[in-house]
């Protein structure tokens, strides 16, 4: 297989209009409210499994292409890509029809007063450590996740290999962390 430079070239311009546009429109869509909408509140359950779904699919597709299983690789990563469009669907429709949940929000008053921060004490520091790294890397890793993918469908594969060795990384963090943040501000949704 010969190496498409053209066509990756072309691709690039995807990649950096999608790594602008992604972050900018779902944080657009964050403040927007679609007012009379029932809550889709049965969501985040959803979107979190999809996250760990996404992390073992990703564990899967190193150990098929380390054992040079590249068909199934291909098929993994391609199926990681959609469960995180899935994933963030799922996420900006949540966000678009509820009221953003407080760690530590006992009373689900919207507000996190001086006991309800004395009660999670420093587990909140953790959260919003995990949580603030969780969203960074999201947006971070979008162009790695584009770039690693198109210099495999243009068989530029070593150069695929190299980022793939930042890509994974990060995009399995992101897959993780997404789940434990889940897992921790589960307790205070309504």
């Amino acid at each position: 297989m010969t190496v498409d430079k053209t066509k990756e070239k072309k691709y690039n311009k995807w990649i950096v209009a999608l790594s602008i546009t992604i972050p900018l429109v779902v944080a657009a869509l964050f403040g927007i409210k679609i007012p009379n909408v029932e809550p889709l509140t049965f969501l985040p359950p959803i979107y979190a499994s999809i996250n760990a779904i996404t992390a073992l699919v990703l564990v899967i597709a190193f150990w098929a292409i380390t054992n040079k299983k590249q068909n199934l690789h291909k098929r993994l990563m391609q199926f990681a890509i959609s469960l995180s469009i899935v994933f963030l669907v799922m996420y900006v429709a949540y966000h678009m029809t509820s009221e953003s949940t407080k760690f530590g929000d006992i009373n689900h008053d919207g507000i996190l007063d001086t006991n309800e921060k004395e009660k999670v004490g420093s587990v909140l520091y953790l959260y919003l450590i995990i949580l603030f790294t969780h969203i960074i890397l999201s947006i971070a890793v979008i162009p790695f996740v584009l770039i690693t993918y198109v210099r495999a469908i243009t068989n530029n594969f070593d150069r695929h290999k190299k980022i793939a060795r930042i890509t994974f990384p990060l995009w399995l963090y992101v897959a993780v962390s997404g789940v434990v943040v889940y897992i921790m501000i589960s307790p205070y949704y309504l």
